[in-house]
């Protein structure tokens, strides 16, 4: 499994959607704020407007509530529901997407790559997508195929420099260390000093046998975000390599 591949954090899960409304888009708005702030109540009040018949907006607040409380498969399964249910195409793509990174935090990848894959059919341009994707295949140790979905986030959109770093992983774990390197180093040309990009190159320089390269990223990420968990793997390679 790729060690430091959901170090980004899952993206966008709960964000209000643009979709029918709830009696109003303040009772959606305030529904959700309220499944941020305290997602036992917000579950309460999600199942209370699904009652009053609150269609998908209600449910995408339980989905929402749900996951604030840890509920990763009872979660995704909403957001699924939401896709479902719902009328408005933009919120269907969320909704999925969401249903994806969430099975991922289940640990259910199959799902979550299938969920994924239904979001990218009803919109294939979005490198989000592509990207979420390559995490759920990476996590699953599918990593031709992650590298594929990367290759098609990068042609979308060339400047995503954590594509890049996913991508260095997948090619370190199959073997292509000289391409790994290449995309690490692509990762902090478009954006020096990224904490995943400066792990990453330090395993590879450290498996190139350069001790002292792979301290100094190491070191570098400690110095610049110490609490991050970037610095916790950053902390944890050093001590491999002061073992060796």
């Amino acid at each position: 499994m790729i060690t430091h591949i959901l170090l980004f954090g899952v993206i966008s899960l709960v964000a209000p959607a643009k979709a029918e409304v709830i009696g109003g888009e303040e009772s959606y708005r305030a529904c959700m704020a309220l499944a941020r702030s305290n997602p036992t109540d917000g579950e309460e009040r999600a199942r209370g407007l699904i009652a009053l018949r609150g269609g998908a907006p209600a449910r995408h607040c339980l989905a929402s509530a749900l996951l604030g409380l840890g509920r990763y498969a009872d979660a995704a399964d909403a957001f699924v529901e939401v896709a479902i249910e719902t009328r408005d195409p933009d919120l269907r793509i969320e909704a999925l997407g969401q249903a994806g990174n969430v099975w991922v935090l289940a640990g259910d990848l199959s799902r979550a790559v299938a969920a994924f894959g239904q979001a990218i059919k009803l919109r294939s341009d979005d490198a989000d997508l592509f990207i979420d994707r390559a995490i759920a295949l990476a996590a699953g140790a599918n990593y031709f195929e992650a590298i594929d979905d990367l290759n098609r986030a990068l042609e979308l959109d060339p400047r995503r420099a954590e594509a890049y770093v996913f991508r260095a992983t997948a090619y370190r774990y199959v073997d292509a260390p000289d391409l790994a390197l290449q995309d690490a180093e692509a990762a902090l040309a478009l954006k020096p000093g990224l904490l995943e990009a400066l792990v990453e190159r330090g395993i590879l320089r450290r498996l190139a046998g350069n001790a002292a390269g792979a301290r100094a990223d190491w070191i570098s990420v400690l110095q610049r975000s110490p609490e991050s968990p970037a610095a916790d793997a950053a902390r944890d390679n050093l001590a491999k390599l002061d073992l060796r």
